[in-house]
């Protein structure tokens, strides 16, 4: 684990984003030169442990030291440039190669061109949120009770946690359950304009078992010829994933997540008639057999595989990560930004995404974001405490940029600044290689080429240290702590 600095107790973070000066300036119907400081593509650089990187203005530093070199650098084109044609990257390089390309296009009406400068900020892909849950951001409870306004509530909290997600930086994310299929419906809005939002790939319910993990809002099944209609159903329904429940989880009464929930056949024929439609797929997975099931089933994407067994601690499988890196398959640790906090009160849920990315897993930056404490805005602090964890800082802007495009089937698509792209970007002021704290110093949010101005937020309450001890475990910890003591009596009760 890094040295990364924790806020005091009870402090309220600081990841407010205030509005945009001067509303839109980019409305993705016109071509425009954007020009910065520097750019992260969303590639790896030429050394091992670094970002590609395109511009080389020196920093300024906060009494203005710097700033005569670095306005040098700017006169002479040595920034970094993007040139946006609509909703598409036409160019990337630095601002004299843009200009140069520029003078070289006889397609392209020069004086039609705007520009848009944006000094001392740093250029990268827009981030991605690889497991949200926007039907129930902000509710105390994961399947809360709206009676005969479910679907409207529930669409009404989607719509909002969109706006939450694009506030913060967010440009894509997926979706991995929501009831009605409200996730499709918000996607069509977003790609049809109606609403603001991020790119959403859509689930709709996760498949489980009956009284399985989130049957609550899920579609349960219980054969083979019901796993077989429930993927057809979801397909006809317009979903981008299947998500299945491959193991228990913690929010459900009666259900435990080092269980599997589906014998390797069931997995087998759910990914496979996936797979036949075109379909991605993402499996809950905590428990090893469960994780193993679904790897060797060939899902694409696993959420959590916190290792959990039957004795209440997350225990790492060292042949299972290497089967799990030969096999390719995405993951994300559901590092959350309470985790660091968690895991001083009680290490026994550890995801271990420090040890899965050192056997060569690749970790994405997915938070189980809209779930009770989890609210989509605490984004930022999600990537603080994934490299608290252990992933180096590099490798978590990849985790959140173009290795999260390609986690959910967007590769090619989004997640890196190259020509052929979509327009989806952010603009930093800073440099996030230096402290992902910069994250939070948004100078330009844009999807699909046009701007969008971020709502005010509210921070996020830290929780309160326990110095003293007396608090106790929480989240997971509390629940496997209370399965501990169970087994711990188990063991005390003679031999009858």
């Amino acid at each position: 684990m890094t040295d990364y600095p924790l806020p005091a107790p009870g402090e309220i973070t600081g990841w407010t984003t205030p509005p945009t000066d001067g509303g839109e300036r980019l409305d993705g119907r016109s071509t425009v030169l954007l020009t910065v400081d520097r750019l992260i593509t969303g590639r790896r650089g030429d050394a091992p442990g670094t970002l590609e990187v395109v511009g080389d203005v020196p920093d300024v530093g906060p009494d203005g030291e710097g700033a005569g070199p670095a306005e040098a650098a700017r006169r002479a084109g040595r920034g970094g440039a993007v040139l946006l044609d609509h909703k598409r990257i036409l160019f990337v390089g630095t601002v004299a190669e843009a200009e140069a390309h520029l003078s070289s296009r006889t397609d392209l009406a020069v004086a039609d061109i705007g520009r848009l400068d944006l000094p001392g900020s740093t250029l990268m892909p827009g981030l991605i949120e690889t497991h949200d849950h926007l039907l129930t951001s902000g509710t105390a409870v994961e399947y809360p009770d709206y009676g005969p306004h479910e679907v409207a509530r529930l669409t009404l909290n989607a719509a909002r946690s969109a706006r939450e997600l694009l506030s913060v930086g967010v440009t894509s994310a997926q979706s991995l359950g929501a009831r009605h299929y409200i996730d499709v419906a918000v996607r069509e809005a977003i790609d049809n304009g109606d609403v603001r939002g991020p790119r959403v790939v859509a689930s709709g319910p996760q498949i489980t078992t009956t009284a399985g993990h989130s049957y609550h809002a899920g579609a349960e099944v219980d054969s083979l010829d019901q796993i077989r209609y429930e993927v057809r159903y979801h397909h006809k329904m317009g979903v981008d994933t299947i998500k299945v429940m491959a193991t228990g989880g913690f929010m459900t009464g009666g259900s435990a997540p080092w269980f599997a929930q589906f014998s390797q056949g069931e997995l087998d024929v759910l990914i496979a008639e996936a797979h036949r439609l075109g379909k991605w797929t993402a499996a809950h997975a905590h428990g090893v057999q469960g994780i193993e099931r679904a790897v060797r089933a060939g899902v694409d994407y696993v959420a959590h595989a916190s290792f959990i067994t039957a004795d209440g601690r997350s225990e790492f499988d060292p042949a299972l990560a290497d089967e799990m890196a030969r096999a390719g398959v995405y993951v994300d640790c559901t590092i959350t930004a309470d985790m660091p906090q968690m895991l001083r009160r009680d290490d026994s849920y550890a995801p271990p995404a420090r040890q899965l990315w050192e056997h060569g897993v690749k970790i994405v930056a997915g938070h189980d974001a809209g779930i009770p404490a989890v609210p989509q805005r605490g984004y930022v602090a999600g990537l603080e405490a994934l490299e608290w964890v252990g992933l180096p800082r590099a490798e978590v802007i990849l985790a959140a940029t173009s290795r999260a495009a390609a986690a959910i089937g967007c590769a090619g698509i989004t997640g890196v600044l190259a020509e052929g792209f979509e327009a989806d970007l952010i603009a930093v002021a800073g440099d996030p290689r230096e402290s992902l704290d910069a994250l939070r110093d948004l100078t330009l949010v844009v999807t699909r080429g046009r701007e969008f101005v971020p709502d005010r937020l509210e921070g996020v309450p830290v929780l309160l240290d326990d110095s003293l001890g007396g608090l106790g475990p929480i989240g997971p910890a509390a629940t496997l702590g209370v399965w501990r003591t169970l087994a711990e009596r188990r063991r005390t009760h003679p031999e009858v």
